[in-house]
């Protein structure tokens, strides 16, 4: 398994979705993030399909990290299911991943 993730989530709002990164990243659970939107989302809820106007978040942080992050994600999440996923780093320059390391684990 990858020491690196990157995780996802997306918010209602870009105040929400910057909120979101920026209590990750002074938490020290994520060296950085991103924030990109608007995205259209279609998805099924409440058993009915629906389409939305969203922003995504995207995060940088450990592997072993991770279980933290998800956690502050979804308490501090405006949704009370929110899309919380990880994908790993395959591959990444040297020097980048070394400053995620540093970074979340300062924290």
């Amino acid at each position: 398994m990858s020491e690196y993730v990157q995780v996802s989530t997306a918010a209602p709002t870009r105040e929400a979705a910057v909120e979101l990164a920026q209590g990750a990243a002074a938490a020290r659970l994520a060296a950085g993030a991103q924030v990109l939107g608007p995205v259209t989302s279609v998805f099924w809820h409440l058993g009915e399909q629906g389409t939305g106007e969203e922003w995504q978040v995207l995060l940088f942080t450990t592997a072993d990290r991770y279980p933290a992050l998800e956690s502050h994600l979804v308490d501090a999440h405006p949704w009370d299911n929110p899309q919380v996923t990880a994908v790993t780093v395959v591959h990444g320059s040297a020097d980048y991943l070394a400053w995620i390391r540093r970074t979340v684990e300062n924290g």
